[in-house]
């Protein structure tokens, strides 16, 4: 199986590369810099710019499943916008090559607590939420699609480089709703997300469908 994995340069991106490899898939890593990578028999580095919708397509062409780790960059003003135009880019790619998959790594800001998506709430931090309301708004427009087998994945509430635990290759899924630990927090390292996404790859349990994963 040939897997493409689009920023595979940034911090989640570099992870799945890594799993991916390390179970033998042949894998696409599409960025701007793909030699940023350490070298390997089954990794295929391709610069490619996003926009530049035929380089995309070329890139992944054969590719059996595409995995999206794109990120317009958290200190962007414009991210809002360029998440969803560059999604929609990507999206567009994807559905030319026809691809049998299309998972997408999104945030954790549309998952639901007493109701209420976490992006709506006052405590939501504000340099983020641009972000993370472009990935909740992605994630609506995936529902409506019926064209792809998309699969759409929000990681844990904290899901950033101060989680330490490295690769364990414990968690636990959820659909809709954080997973919570017993003292009530929703953690994950990005090495376990890359563990997670793999699994989901070698035993689809999700498709057309939205989950999350937690210690």
């Amino acid at each position: 199986m040939k897997i493409a994995v689009i920023g595979a340069t940034g911090f989640v991106g570099r992870q799945l590369v890594n799993e991916l490899i390390s179970r033998g898939y042949e894998v696409d890593a599409i960025a701007r810099h793909p030699e940023q990578l350490e070298t390997h028999v089954n990794l295929y580095p391709k610069a490619v710019d996003i926009h530049d919708q035929k380089a995309l397509v070329d890139a992944l062409q054969g590719a059996d499943v595409v995995v999206s780790a794109f990120n317009a960059g958290w200190t962007n003003p414009n991210l809002y916008a360029d998440f969803l135009e560059g999604s929609l880019q990507i999206e567009k790619a994807v559905k030319q090559v026809k691809a049998a998959r299309y998972v997408v790594i999104g945030g954790a800001g549309s998952l639901y607590v007493n109701g209420a998506q976490l992006v709506d709430s006052p405590e939501f931090p504000a340099d983020i939420k641009p972000g993370a309301t472009a990935a909740r708004d992605y994630l609506h427009h995936l529902k409506e699609e019926k064209e792809l087998n998309w699969t759409f994945f929000s990681p844990a509430i904290e899901m950033h480089p101060g989680i330490t635990s490295g690769k364990t290759g414990q968690y636990r899924l959820g659909l809709e709703e954080p997973v919570f630990n017993a003292e009530r927090r929703s953690l994950l390292s990005v090495q376990d997300l890359a563990v997670v996404i793999a699994d989901e790859i070698a035993h689809p349990a999700h498709e057309r469908k939205r989950f999350t994963a937690a210690y």
